[in-house]
């Protein structure tokens, strides 16, 4: 069996070999639920303060909560702006809503823990609204502006969030809130930010690569998840990759891999690259790709909060964690293919790097999204990073499960 590497795995994969003939699986330790989640709570100890116990109890919990907060979320929807997992003084859940009419605080229990669930009201508008204000008047708001912004939700402020540069705000914040409040109908949060989102560059190197036809260079990409339409087994990738990539292993030779489809507009940057020899449901969790972790399913977009503990594994930064920021989100520019759809999901950074492409995103064996692109700030550093959920598949294609 081989593996969907992440990261241009190469190093991790076997050479092609003869039909029929027996391929070699790579010496690399294959987690436990148990393992990846101490080992996601390790890093999760190291950013809280808290200890390896209180952090695993804590992601079990992340998990485990789930299905609550959608119940929750369908009960307040007329009036809920979002619902945020916060970590800091303690572990608690805020359901923020408009209005000013109080709910009484309550509790999820989960198997792990008992999770305060806290009612805070007074936001300026509901999710509902600002999506579709965002929906219908995107192309206003980047007509407005010299260049075109990156635009998101708040879920705590019940705000639309638009970023632009200094040189953007004009005469100042205010005044510019005004005028995108007037053209949007909703309340608007101006975040002055003086960076640029990207893709991630694909990055002159090794693992997973391939060779430009347009410049003749050597690129390399990140591969996410291991797929299968019923009748090939494949990796995705991210669509703004080259077409033809092949896995290299400096030690066992090259694995060419078959292009078989990219599908980059809008809400999507994905592609998808056959193998000829079955592949694991499983992908390398640690930098040095010697941990592969089972995927035993997948979060949907609609189900991920703000504040969910997520990580990814990438080919220039190697396994790194942090929280989820915006869950509706379209990037700046034009890097879909036009302008980007308010789909796509935000992760603090500070670790995206050109040849992150591709990567997924997790949390224990829980398939979260494929990695698309950053935003940068003067200096090259990573402000967040932001990524397409598994929930957009091209139809016909599933995660492998383990």
């Amino acid at each position: 069996m081989l593996v969907a590497a992440t990261g241009a795995a190469a190093q991790s994969l076997p050479p092609p070999t003869a039909p029929g003939a027996a391929v070699v699986m790579p010496a690399a330790i294959l987690e436990t639920p148990a393992d990846a989640l101490a080992r996601d709570g390790a890093d999760y100890a190291r950013q809280f303060g808290v200890s390896p116990g209180e952090a695993v109890r804590r992601l079990a919990a992340q998990e485990q909560s789930v299905a609550a907060t959608d119940k929750l979320a369908e009960k307040y929807r007329d009036r809920l702006a979002g619902i945020v997992l916060e970590h800091r003084p303690d572990y608690r859940i805020v359901v923020h809503l408009t209005g000013d009419a109080p709910v009484r605080p309550t509790r999820i229990r989960t198997e792990a823990m008992s999770v305060p669930v806290l009612f805070e009201t007074g936001a300026r508008g509901t999710r509902e609204q600002g999506i579709w204000a965002l929906t219908w008047h995107q192309a206003e708001i980047r007509a407005a502006l010299p260049r075109a912004p990156g635009i998101g939700f708040d879920p705590r402020t019940g705000e639309l969030v638009v970023i632009v540069p200094s040189a953007q705000a004009g005469a100042g914040a205010g005044a510019l809130r005004a005028q995108l409040e007037g053209i949007a109908g909703v309340p608007v949060q101006v975040r002055i930010l003086n960076q640029v989102d990207r893709n991630m560059d694909i990055a002159g190197g090794a693992r997973l690569e391939g060779v430009s036809p347009t410049d003749g260079r050597r690129y390399v990409c990140t591969t996410g998840f291991a797929v299968s339409d019923g009748v090939q087994h494949a990796v995705t990738t991210a669509a703004h990759c080259l077409d033809q990539m092949s896995y290299r292993d400096p030690q066992r030779g090259v694995l060419p891999l078959d292009y078989v489809g990219q599908w980059g507009w809008g809400y999507r940057d994905v592609q998808i690259n056959a193998s000829a020899a079955p592949l694991a449901p499983s992908f390398y969790s640690d930098t040095g790709k010697t941990r592969l972790r089972a995927v035993t399913g997948q979060r949907t977009r609609a189900a991920t909060r703000s504040g969910d503990f997520v990580c990814h594994r990438g080919e220039r930064t190697g396994y790194s964690c942090a929280l989820v920021e915006l869950t509706d989100f379209a990037p700046a520019g034009d890097i879909c293919g036009g302008a980007c759809l308010p789909t796509w999901v935000t992760v603090a950074g500070p670790t995206c790097q050109a040849g992150d492409s591709g990567s997924p995103v997790f949390s224990g064996g829980t398939a979260f999204g494929i990695l698309k692109g950053g935003s940068y700030r003067r200096d090259g550093s990573c402000a967040f990073y932001f990524y397409m959920s598994v929930d957009y598949l091209p139809a016909g294609w599933a995660l492998l499960r383990g």
